[in-house]
């Protein structure tokens, strides 16, 4: 395919076209970890990964349904049909809101995002952590930006003593060289269950001569038995028919200085303002106090405390089982290990949530001072 040059960056206002080129130059040969690319100012969302979380609960009587499901089979439907919902909330919710896919912002070690929803399900708490100083993603580009996530989601259903092993798909970003970047979902992704039954996920975009953009065709069988299909449905992820329950948080002045929207409030303002010089000043705050944070750390022989999960030690049995069926593996060294929601923590946990580093994650340095049935926790860094 020839590019139609007078098309190129017909997405990018005038005044950033200059840097909207030199970030196209700069990924043209980029292959590596996400975290480390840098994306002019105008390109940047206002939304921290640390908040993507919550796109997986943005419907909470879905989310929990499976839990007032007594047979096996369908309560694992259940599942299917809850995570293709979150799924145009997680990959297609910027483009809609900003008519454009947006570069989240970097989240920082210790980064928190809490919550609730309110609906006629009860309430649901959201906890989101960030765990690691990453976000571990690979990116590669050629005319496209080409995503691996990884790690993975386990959901728990005490009710049933019932676990979920989902996995992660693989993306990419089109649409960047005319300024309108999009995404799209690759491949497959499984959601493996303890009550033996394993759903597949295949997703497939447009194609030159056939196809329609951000498909899916998903098909639920007993595990090892791939073509006993049990339940099948496809369509577009992107058909969202379920409205929103939003998210209730605090307050600014009521939050602690590591919840996120806390923490990157002036950048976001900056952003949504236009105002690129004060976004990259308040931006490289947080980064470079943090840099600094992980020396000093590092020097000390100390590692950061986590709020609300604690690193697994030696083999998960849980996820070693779910995973058999799908040929899944860890990669607990690109994650900082293996992390699980700790009730213990959480019962204890309040404001300020790191003592230690009250001043906020932009401090320097020297500023040290010695309810629903279903749970789901990350693995991802």
């Amino acid at each position: 395919m020839s590019l139609n040059t007078k098309d190129e960056g017909a997405g990018v206002a005038p005044q950033n076209k200059g840097s909207w080129s030199s970030f196209l130059k700069s990924i043209a040969s980029f292959n590596g970890d996400l975290s480390s690319m840098t994306a002019p100012p105008f390109i940047l969302g206002t939304t921290s990964l640390t908040e993507f979380s919550a796109y997986w609960t943005e419907h909470p009587s879905v989310f929990v349904a499976p839990t007032s499901e007594p047979d096996p089979a369908k309560r694992s439907l259940l599942v299917l049909k809850w995570f293709l919902s979150t799924l145009k909330q997680q990959y297609s919710s910027r483009s809609d809101k900003y008519g454009t896919e947006k570069k989240p912002l970097n989240p920082f070690l210790g980064e928190l995002y809490l919550g609730r929803w309110e609906d006629a399900a009860g309430e649901t708490r959201l906890v989101s952590e960030q765990l690691e100083g990453y976000n571990a993603q690979k990116a590669s580009f050629s005319r496209t930006i080409h995503i691996k996530q990884v790690g993975h989601a386990l959901l728990t259903i005490p009710k049933y003593d019932e676990s979920y092993l989902i996995t992660i798909p693989a993306l990419h970003i089109e649409g960047l060289i005319y300024g309108k970047p999009f995404v799209e979902l690759n491949n497959c992704t499984y959601i493996s269950s303890s009550s033996g039954y394993v759903s597949k996920i295949d997703y497939s975009g447009k194609g030159w001569l056939s196809g329609k953009k951000n498909s899916f065709s998903a098909t639920m069988y007993p595990a090892g038995k791939e073509k006993d299909i049990i339940y099948s449905v496809e369509g577009q992820w992107t058909d969202g028919f379920l409205p929103k329950t939003d998210l209730i948080v605090p307050p600014l002045d009521q939050q602690d200085l590591y919840e996120t929207k806390k923490a990157w409030s002036l950048v976001a303002q900056a952003i949504a303002k236009g105002d690129m010089d004060t976004t990259s000043i308040e931006k490289s705050k947080i980064e470079n106090a943090q840099r600094e944070l992980r020396k000093k750390e590092q020097a000390e022989g100390r590692e950061w405390e986590r709020a609300f999960f604690t690193r697994q030690a030696g083999a998960d049995k849980v996820f070693e089982t779910l995973a058999k069926p799908i040929a899944e593996r860890i990669e607990a060294e690109k994650t900082g290990g293996v992390w699980r929601f700790d009730e213990g923590k959480a019962r204890n946990a309040k404001p300020p949530y790191h003592a230690h580093q009250s001043n906020g994650p932009a401090a320097a340095c020297g500023a040290f001072r010695g309810t629903n049935g279903g749970t789901m926790d990350g693995a991802t860094g």
